[in-house]
């Protein structure tokens, strides 16, 4: 044999090799997709609320494993800051409020971030949707933190059409300012998005992609086809958009997954779907029978609609998990199926081994938010805590719009249009020394506050709160800064001004 002939040959020879390998590490990395609905109630899906509309969601979810006991933050950006970092809020600065479009506030740059993470063991990572995790300068972006690409906007809400947030415009692709999708619903442009990224997608190379939709936070928009054909039974004018909303979340989600269908790329996927935090209330979100709302720490507020799904990674698929698990759980979870590890010292643990064997959760404990700064609303401190069954509640769950402590229980607006009102004085606000102590197990709609019955139980939970709080770090809440004012960008929400 000739010596070219023999080059060729073992050309050839590695080619197979390469080509070989890199089936493998496809093969043995699931691709990854994260689906974050926001402001989606536990009460908003058709498993739960069968006036809603959620066939894909309900499928999926009855598919694979419903997650009955999966905790997030009150509000979206802690809960945001938890996924991507695996970190309390209340050891990352993130643990006040939300961040707003003018604060120089932001996911610590030290932190190693879920994408990052997923890149160095191979993954092609993508963005799409919100980012609300600071944008005050180039480096706290989702390109500059580890995603290969994004488009989506970073503040917290916005017009579903206009991608207006107040007085600036915020829309981008990567780093540019997108206006070629100004007037489209959001969610036709993420769905759009996510499906061109699944098509362009090289399958020899394992995928993670994020996706977190608008839908379904407020402003109530949606167009009109999605109330007339899917909640036209509900009179209740709002809840009907809301049920509207969530059904073309649900679509989007249809055409995502029929693409991954199509592509062969969901026969080695996992899917995780959750919430960020619990309905609003106020703005037809719903949690029934739990208690609270959006913006609280009780169990309406926190214990977040969620499944995972996947063909072939689950031995116990068709079942509801309901082992404890909270929103840091995701970073390491995912590093798990992956085949790798997180970074050392963050809050959250695996539950990768529970989910795909159905063995008890590896977690036992969690805080669901500790504060301690007041501001004309909230006292200096408050604070949630969760060891096994019992909750110990530290001063007032929290605060909605207009001060407004959402401490009731919030029955679903009924189809006639009827919706019972809760009297909110019914219900004394704590004051911030106040405790207040709940077996979750034995009372999951928080009824019976029972300190009083167990003395014990309740100095062991205010001993550990204790100790937790010795963990928490200042919150970042700044004031506003004129800096970011979107004058100075061309109407646009810009970052470069910390």
């Amino acid at each position: 044999m000739s010596g070219k002939m023999m080059s060729s040959l073992l050309a050839a020879m590695l080619m197979v090799v390469v080509l070989s390998f890199s089936g493998v590490i496809a093969a043995d990395k699931p691709h990854i997709l994260f689906i974050v609905a926001d402001d989606l109630g536990w009460n908003d899906v058709d498993w739960r609320d069968p006036n809603m509309h959620t066939p894909t969601l309900s499928r999926m979810a009855r598919q694979g494993i419903i997650l009955n006991s999966s905790y997030v933050q009150p509000l979206c950006s802690p809960s945001r800051s938890a996924f991507m970092s695996g970190y309390f809020p209340f050891h990352t600065g993130l643990q006040h409020g939300v961040i707003m479009p003018e604060q120089k506030a932001y996911l610590p740059a030290n932190l190693t971030t879920l994408p990052q993470s997923l890149k160095d063991l191979g993954y092609a990572t993508h963005a799409v949707g919100k980012w609300h995790l600071g944008f005050c300068n180039w480096k706290y972006t989702p390109t500059f933190r580890g995603f290969d690409s994004f488009l989506g906007y970073y503040n917290a809400a916005e017009d579903y059409y206009t991608h207006m947030a107040g007085r600036g415009y915020d829309f981008r692709q990567d780093t540019a300012v997108d206006k070629d999708d100004a007037g489209k619903y959001s969610a036709y442009t993420f769905a759009e998005r996510a499906q061109v990224l699944i098509g362009q997608h090289n399958t020899s190379q394992p995928l993670f992609l994020y996706l977190a939709f608008q839908s379904v936070h407020g402003p109530l928009e949606v167009p009109a086809v999605y109330e007339n054909v899917f909640c036209g039974h509900i009179q209740n004018e709002t809840r009907r958009t809301k049920c509207g909303m969530v059904a073309i979340l649900d679509e989007a989600i249809a055409n995502i997954t029929g693409h991954l269908e199509d592509t062969g790329l969901i026969d080695n996927m996992l899917i995780v779907f959750t919430t960020d935090n619990g309905g609003p209330v106020w703005d037809a979100g719903n949690n029934w029978p739990l208690r609270g709302a959006k913006a609280t720490m009780w169990e309406g507020g926190t214990r977040g609609t969620a499944f995972v799904y996947s063909k072939n990674l689950f031995q116990n698929k068709g079942t509801v998990h309901k082992g404890m698990m909270h929103a840091v759980d995701w970073f390491p979870t995912m590093m798990t199926a992956a085949g790798g590890s997180p970074p050392p010292g963050i809050d959250g643990v695996s539950q990768w081994e529970s989910l795909t064997t159905g063995s008890p959760s590896p977690r036992s404990e969690f805080v669901y938010n500790m504060d301690a700064i007041e501001d004309g609303q909230k006292p200096a401190f408050h604070a949630a805590i969760r060891s096994g069954d019992w909750k110990l509640m530290q001063g007032p769950a929290g605060m909605g719009p207009a001060g407004i402590p959402y401490n009731g229980w919030y029955p679903v607006p009924g189809v006639d249009g009827e919706q019972e009102e809760f009297d909110e004085s019914a219900v004394e606000d704590p004051g911030p020394d106040d405790y207040q102590l709940f077996n979750i197990k034995e009372d999951p709609t928080e009824h019976h506050d029972v300190k009083d019955k167990y003395p014990d139980v309740l100095a062991k939970m205010k001993a550990r709160l204790a100790e937790w709080r010795q963990t928490m770090v200042p919150a970042n809440f700044p004031e506003n800064d004129p800096a970011a004012n979107p004058e100075h960008y061309g109407g646009t929400w810009t970052p470069g001004w910390c």
